[in-house]
Formats: structure tokens, C-alpha cells, sequence
């Protein structure tokens, strides 16, 4: 059986890509050191994963900044703006489609199938053109440098035309027309050098598919095969083909890669059909987006049922998805109970379980008899262990009724409360929660973790920061403010922390580009032993006479961005997630706080890919935010918000959250979501976000202005925020101060405008 890998984590075991990328562009690391920073990254994956026996090692999986961007940049597809003259991309162009300009807007960023990893999307146009072959470049130094004839990976060409935007409704036939000649050309010059396999990324095969779409793919790979190319892995990932499967498996291609974690019914599937005899089975077995080990006797299990109808000697064994959604490995993991650590495993474990599994096929169960004795005590121990059951969790569960999952009073007569207590102008103004996060704020936290700062040292200079924010919000001259969040390192794991059942690790994830996160490790059930933000709320509210938001992470997003357990259902703990959200509501409302936010970004990540599937998660999901949000009065104030998500199909999901105020990203999605809201009739408030918080740029008052005027000619302009698309974490001060005040320059002088 031959080991593969689908992709590696890209960003280093500590973000060492972050660091170089974030230098290079405040102009303290060269454009060669961050060239050779990555070249170093990349050879350090290389050599891990030849060291744990992976026989088909990824390459072309590396980015600076995204996969998708990279091939957005090799194919050409590069929007006037950037003023690209045509050949190789450069470095600027590249970060500029990603963060944009003062001269030019950034191209959209929307989540990455149902993960919390983001991708740019290419904003089609019909022109296509080969700038360089990125593949093989990357095959060449792995074969220069380290003598090994790595996988190259691509995206297939209908996942990279689905993904993107086609503002013209450009036909995909036409498109592919197009595009494929240039998948040719890389493949042919692939081939020429002597690669192998190479692997088709199409996980768009996973999802609900026109019969129109799978003609096409099968026509596109049928191109393809009439050229001298490598043989080819066409991989799916994320869920199983479902109704695409007979087509996907009779494509004119060497392999078929198939995901068995979270498309289990392929299983299913094998067994009742097997595959075609000319066609190699990629094998998903290992888990590449949570982090329990391996049972690696059910492992075993599964791989025989899967030999009585597929020839193992050939296939592929390998994760399910790209390890891109792993931290790197568990020996940063030091300060972690052991008695925890020992059930995880991150990608370099995930690369030797796989090549165990492989030699337990191979020679036998008996040549690892060692290994699979200590994988199954470490699977039991945590299967006895008491701390995964809370019976106090349990029965308040038990209890709840359907009074627990509404609000008393119906929706415009708490808009009316609402309206005389808040008493807001037209268009009111806000943050959605977060402001810059400076080095001296991290630099603080980290001081004070470390015993270095007293907690009362680190109050007083908490104090300090949200007294500086409070008077910064109201000489701007904000409507609902902000205390800043300087406490909190992340809107998930500051949670996490305060939570039991729930552990903080180590390990970084990327998210998109240079921003990683730290995934909770949901282990146990979950409660809240004591409040949370009530006091730092509470303080801070006093400090001025505006309103403050109250600022918490909703349930579903606590869960999807967490590695959550895999003994219990996902609803289970999203309910669990909510008592304890539900309970900090509460508990801000009793200490004065007219408004409370509660953040859902990974609301629409959670939606499964095939349309069967979704109007469960969507009972479960909104059912848990408003476990989390029922139970204050009328005239207490609940928001949420959402980022990067397409609104079309969830509106009426949406609107069942039972929110007062929901705030979106918009400032990159020109009037589409907007429209979405306008065919539904939403009768809530709503803020569509004038400033994109993930470029530099900062926009000018009258650009915001005809965002807010064309937003009032689509939506009800009695219910329209003003606010940026998402929290100011990640921005600078300077930038942040000007495009808050260009934003409520802008709200006042549509307000004027609207009044006369």
C-alpha cells in the first residue's frame, strides 16, 4: 500500500510565515529573506514527512499567502485594478489582491468549503493566461534539494471556477474552454520533467451538482487525458460524491481519492460497487481536520471491509483533507495536562499513524503489535476518563423546554423597547468589537501571564486602555461603543479558557493569510463555573453615558472553531456551549448592559455541502443561539454577527436566530448580500459593514457614504447600523482612528441628506 499526503501546514510550527510576511510588508524583511524563509519552510515539510515513511509527498501545497491566490496569479485571472502588465506576478500585486491598496480594493474572502481556513476568490472575466508554472517549479526545488519526486497539487479546474465570482455570468463551458488549455500546459510540462501523479484538488464534487456541471467535469478531465500528462489523483475531500459518485469514479483518470472521516457513506458505497479495476482508490482514512488519535484497530477494520472490494496493494492511504487544517505537532504542547496531550495527535502524528497503518497492512498486525497495544490503552483511558461527563451539565439539559429557546415578547414590540431605551439616531454607529490589539497590548498579556505583571498592575493598565478606547468612541463620535477587548488574545479562546470542559493549546492554525488561531480543545462537557466578562463590562460601562455592547462568542462559532470531542453529537455540545453563553447574557444584563452581542461568524460554516443535509444542522444551530440568547427583557438589545457568508440560501435561518441586530461584511460583496436581506423582507436591524477591516486601506467619507445610500435604496433605512465588516484587531491605530471617523462622517451626512 502506498502512504500519501494531501497537504501540509504551511505557516511553521510557531508562524514563522506569519512573522516573515508581516515583515516584509512593513518593509523589515526583503523581498529575498521572506523567499527564503519560505524555501526553508517548505524543505523542513518535505523532510518530516520523508522521515515518517510518506511515500507520495505533497508539493505546490505551500502559499505566502493562499492556494487559491497562487492560482489566481499563475492563470492569469487578475483583476485592472492591480495594474498588472502581464508575465510573473510580483510580490506587490500578489499581497495587494489579498489586502488591497489605498488605490485599490481587496478581492473577496469567503471561508474555504465548511472550515475556518479563508481563500481569496477570483473575480472572472474571461481572460486567462499562464504566468508561470508554479507546480513544477516547486516539483523542481523538492528534486534539487532534497532528491524527492514529490505529488504536485492543484486545484481542479471546475473547484477553481465554482469557487470564484462571475459577476457577468460568464458560462463554464466557455470558461473551461479557456482555462483548460492551461491546465494542459502545466500538466504536459509536469510530465516532461518526469512527474508521476499529480493531485486534482475537486472537492466541489462533494456537493450538490447540475447535471450540466458533472458533463463538464467529466468533459474537462476527458481533455486532459488526451495529453501527455502524469497520471492523476483526482481528490475529493470534506463529505462523500453522494449522487456525483458514478460520475466521479468513471472519470478517464489514474485515481479517485475519496474522504472516509466525514464522507463515511463512501464506505458504504465500496463495498456495494468497489471501483472501476483501471483506477487507483486514495484512501481518506486519517482524520485531517480534529486532533483525537487514531483508533487504529477500527482503522484496521475499515481498511479490510475496503480490501474485499479494492485491491489495497495499490491504493493510496492517507488523511482525509490537507493537514493545512492541523496545528504542526503535539511537542509544543508542554504545558497541556499529559494526561490530555496523550489522546491528540496534529500532522506529523497524523503522518505516523498513517505510515503505521501501512505497515500493519503490509507485514501484519504482529510487526506493530507494540503500537497498536499502546494506541488502544491510550484510546481506553480516554473513554474511562471522568472528566468528559458532567451529570450537573446533563440534567440541566434534561430540563430545558421549549420556553428556553424564545424570547417573551414578540419581535417589533422589544424593537419599540429597545428604540426608547437605547434612544439611537438614524443610522446609528458602532464597532463590531475588537480594536487594535497593539504589540504593547500583547506585550502587557504576555507579562502578566507570566507572573511578571501583578493582576493588579494589569487591572490598572486595563484601565487605562478602555478608558483611552471610551474617550477615542465618543470624540469620534459613536452611537454604541466598544471597551476594546485588550484582555482577550482571541474571541474563541478567551472563552475556552474560562470554561471547564474545554483546554487551551499551543498549536496555531491558519486561517487566512497571515492570521493563525489556537483552536480549543473541547475534551469534556461544558459549563461555565463563574461569570466571564461581566466585570470588566460592568467597569467599563460606568466610564461613559453611551451604551456599551456586551461582547461575546456565540455557540455554533465556539464549536466550529474549536477541535471538538467526537464521542457525542455536534448539537449536544452546542448546547452545552449555549447554557453557558446564556448564563453570561444574563448575568451582563443584571449588571447594566443594554446591549449584547453575540458573534455567529462560523454560523454558515457549519452548513453541510449537500443540500439534504442542511435543514437539520439549521434546526440545531439556530435552536442553540437562541438557547444562548432567550431569557432577558424586551428592551435588552441582542446582536449578532456574520462575516464572509453567503446569505442567499440561510436567510430564513437566519432570521430565526431571533436577533434584534444583525452586522455582516459587505464592504467586499458590492450589494449581493444586501439584496438577499431585501428579498426576504428582513423586518430586523441590520448593519452592513462600510469598511474592510482586512486591508489597509482606509476609505474615504464619501466612498462610505455611497455604500450607505445605495444600502438605503435595498433595505429599510429605519433599521440600518453603520459599522465596519468585523472587529479592528488586526488594524493599526492611525488607520483605525481616520476610518472611523470617515465612517461617521459618512453616517451623518447620508443622516442630513435623509432628513431633508
Amino acid at each position: 500500500m502506498i502512504t500519501t499526503n494531501l497537504g501540509y501546514p504551511r505557516i511553521g510550527p510557531d508562524r514563522e510565515l506569519k512573522k516573515l510576511v508581516e515583515g516584509f510588508w512593513r518593509g523589515k524583511v526583503g523581498r529575498d529573506e521572506l523567499l527564503a524563509g519560505g524555501k526553508a519552510l517548505r524543505l523542513a515539510g518535505w523532510k518530516r514527512q520523508q522521515q515518517a515513511g510518506i511515500d507520495l509527498i505533497p508539493s505546490n501545497d505551500f502559499s505566502h499567502y493562499d492556494q487559491v491566490l497562487d492560482h489566481i496569479a499563475m492563470f492569469g485571472a487578475i483583476p485592472e485594478r492591480y495594474g498588472w502588465a502581464g508575465g510573473a506576478v510580483d510580490l506587490d500585486t500578489y499581497f495587494a489582491m489579498a489586502r488591497g491598496t489605498q488605490a485599490a480594493t481587496a478581492m473577496e474572502m469567503t471561508k474555504w468549503f465548511n472550515t475556518n481556513y479563508h481563500y481569496i476568490s477570483a473575480e472572472l472575466d474571461g481572460s486567462f493566461s499562464l504566468t508561470e508554472n508554479r507546480p513544477l517549479t516547486a516539483w523542481q526545488e523538492a528534486k534539487d534539494e532534497l532528491g524527492l519526486a514529490t505529488k504536485p497539487v492543484l486545484i481542479g479546474p471546475l473547484t477553481f471556477l465554482k469557487l470564484a465570482n462571475n459577476p457577468r455570468g460568464l458560462a463554464y463551458e466557455g470558461l473551461l474552454a479557456d482555462l483548460l488549455p492551461l491546465y494542459a500546459q502545466v500538466l504536459r510540462e509536469l510530465a516532461a520533467a518526469g512527474v508521476e501523479w499529480v493531485q486534482m484538488d475537486e472537492p466541489v464534487a462533494v456537493m450538490d451538482l447540475t447535471a450540466e456541471e458533472l458533463s463538464l467535469l467529466t468533459a474537462s478531465y476527458r481533455s486532459l487525458a488526451e495529453e501527455d500528462t502524469p497520471k492523476l489523483m483526482v481528490q475529493t475531500y470534506f463529505d462523500d460524491p453522494a449522487g456525483n459518485g458514478e460520475t466521479l469514479m468513471n472519470l478517464p483518470v489514474a485515481g479517485i481519492g475519496l474522504d472516509l472521516v466525514r464522507g463515511a457513506e463512501s464506505l458504504a458505497t465500496l463495498e456495494a460497487h468497489g471501483i472501476p479495476q483501471d483506477k487507483v482508490l486514495g484512501i481518506g482514512l486519517i482524520d485531517g481536520r480534529n486532533v483525537w488519535r487514531t483508533d487504529l484497530d477500527e482503522a484496521l477494520s475499515t481498511l479490510e471491509r475496503i480490501g474485499r472490494r479494492v485491491n489495497l496493494d495499490q491504493a493510496h492511504l492517507g488523511p482525509s483533507c490537507s493537514l493545512l487544517h492541523l496545528p504542526v505537532t503535539t511537542d509544543l504542547e508542554q504545558a497541556l495536562d499529559p494526561s490530555i496531550r496523550e489522546w491528540m495527535a496534529y500532522a506529523d502524528e497524523r503522518l505516523d499513524e498513517i505510515a503505521l497503518l501501512r505497515r500493519a497492512h503490509d507485514e501484519g498486525a504482529e510487526a506493530v503489535a507494540h503500537d497498536l497495544a499502546e494506541n488502544r490503552a491510550v484510546i481506553d483511558r480516554r473513554r474511562r476518563d471522568p472528566r468528559l461527563s458532567n451529570p450537573a451539565v446533563a440534567e440541566r439539559l434534561g430540563a430545558l423546554s421549549e420556553s428556553d429557546y424564545a424570547r417573551d415578547t414578540p419581535d417589533q414590540e422589544r424593537l419599540a423597547r429597545q428604540k426608547e431605551r437605547l434612544d439611537l439616531p438614524l443610522l446609528p454607529t458602532t464597532t463590531i468589537g475588537s480594536f487594535p490589539q497593539t504589540a504593547e497590548v500583547r506585550a502587557a498579556r504576555a507579562r502578566y501571564r507570566s507572573g511578571e505583571l501583578s493582576a493588579e498592575d494589569y487591572r490598572s493598565y486595563l484601565d487605562d486602555k478602555f478608558r483611552e478606547v471610551i474617550a477615542l468612541q465618543e470624540n469620534l463620535g459613536l452611537d454604541v461603543l466598544v471597551h476594546g477587548e485588550f484582555e482577550r488574545s482571541d474571541m474563541v479562546d478567551f472563552f475556552a479558557q474560562r470554561l471547564d470542559g474545554v483546554a487551551f493549546i499551543e498549536g496555531w492554525v491558519q486561517s487566512y493569510g497571515t492570521r493563525c488561531v489556537r483552536p480549543p480543545l473541547i475534551y469534556g462537557d461544558v459549563s461555565r463555573p463563574e461569570p466571564m466578562t461581566v466585570e470588566v463590562s460592568a467597569r467599563v460601562q460606568k466610564m461613559t453615558d453611551k451604551p456599551l455592547k456586551g461582547m461575546l462568542t456565540g455557540p455554533v462559532t465556539i464549536l466550529m472553531w474549536s477541535f471538538p470531542r467526537n464521542d457525542i453529537a455536534p448539537q449536544r455540545i452546542a448546547d452545552q456551549l449555549a447554557l453557558a453563553i446564556r448564563d453570561e447574557v444574563r448575568d451582563l444584563e443584571a449588571a447594566g448592559i443594554p446591549v449584547i452581542q453575540i458573534d455567529e461568524p462560523a454560523f454558515r460554516e457549519g452548513l453541510p455541502l449537500q443540500r439534504a443535509d442542511r435543514p437539520a444542522y439549521e434546526e440545531w444551530a439556530t435552536r442553540s443561539f437562541r438557547l444562548s440568547s432567550s431569557g432577558v427583557a424586551a428592551d435588552t438589545q441582542i446582536h449578532t454577527h456574520m462575516c464572509y457568508s453567503e446569505f442567499n440560501e440561510l436567510m430564513p435561518a437566519i432570521y430565526a436566530l431571533g436577533a434584534d441586530v444583525i452586522s455582516i461584511e459587505n464592504s467586499r460583496s458590492a450589494s449581493e448580500l444586501l439584496e438577499a436581506f431585501r428579498d426576504f423582507d428582513y423586518d430586523r436591524g441590520i448593519g452592513p459593514g462600510v469598511y474592510d477591516v482586512h486591508s489597509e486601506r482606509v476609505p474615504a467619507a464619501e466612498e462610505i457614504a455611497d455604500l450607505l445610500r445605495r444600502a438605503s435604496k435595498v433595505l429599510d433605512v429605519e433599521r440600518l447600523w453603520v459599522n465596519p465588516d468585523c472587529g479592528l484587531k488586526t488594524r493599526g491605530p492611525a488607520e483605525t482612528e481616520a476610518a472611523l471617523r470617515n465612517l461617521v462622517t459618512a453616517a451623518r451626512q447620508v443622516r442630513a441628506e435623509l432628513a431633508g
